[in-house]
């Protein structure tokens, strides 16, 4: 793999790590197998890259490996495998000879400040544009969760009023039900007089019929 796809494997990592970071405490096992098999890659990348003449490149991703491995957690990298790479044997030194000293020798001036690499300035850059595009991103959840409580108190609402509608209705149901049992009760014992006084009923309407008939007969 070459040395670009590696720079690009590490941020792509180094992403997942934060991630992983910031929800570790709901989620211990988030991208776990992801990370591990990137970081395996990276280390087996920069075992290669030392046998070519980009020794240069391999040093950085050598050292934002470890970077990478020590977010990962001490731990769980020996748990995955994930052993250090031991820096490079440094050359030995060549024989000494003797120095001329030259009246044209310039001398810089001392810092503590080491030059800035290009790649690790790159890979700041793109973990800059990455943070800030999951941070949108998490912007616009946030907005999101918002417009669904707004709709779930109205919804909230909506079901009180209902509630009150159908407590009200209940509450006429009750009262007819009521009105209907008296009148039930009133229709029973005009039913039970009339079955009392039937047969008294009956005698009276004979006679008058009797009497009509006597009546017209006479006439």
């Amino acid at each position: 793999m070459s040395a670009a796809k590696l720079t690009s494997l590490a941020t792509s990592t180094l992403s997942l790590l934060l991630e992983r970071q910031r929800l570790q405490a709901s989620h211990p096992t988030l991208h776990l197998q992801i990370i591990s098999t990137n970081l395996h890659k990276i280390r087996d990348g920069v075992i290669v890259l030392r046998t070519t003449s980009d020794s240069e490149a391999a040093e950085s991703l050598r050292a934002h490996y470890e970077r990478l491995r020590s977010m990962f957690g001490e731990e769980a990298a020996e748990k995955a495998g994930l052993h250090t790479i031991p820096p490079p044997m440094p050359p030995s030194p060549p024989p000494l000879a003797e120095r001329i000293p030259s009246p044209e020798t310039t001398y810089e001036p001392y810092t503590d400040e080491p030059s800035p690499n290009p790649d690790e300035n790159g890979i700041l850059m793109q973990q800059r544009h990455m943070m800030d595009a999951q941070d949108a991103h998490l912007d616009h959840l946030s907005s999101s969760i918002g417009r669904q409580h707004h709709i779930s108190l109205q919804i909230g609402d909506e079901l009180e009023v209902h509630t009150g509608l159908l407590d009200a209705l209940d509450t006429e149901l009750d009262g007819t039900g009521a009105r209907m049992s008296s009148a039930r009760r009133k229709l029973e014992r005009v039913a039970q007089g009339a079955k009392r006084n039937g047969s008294t009923v009956t005698i009276a309407l004979l006679i008058l019929i009797l009497l009509i008939l006597i009546v017209v007969f006479k006439t």
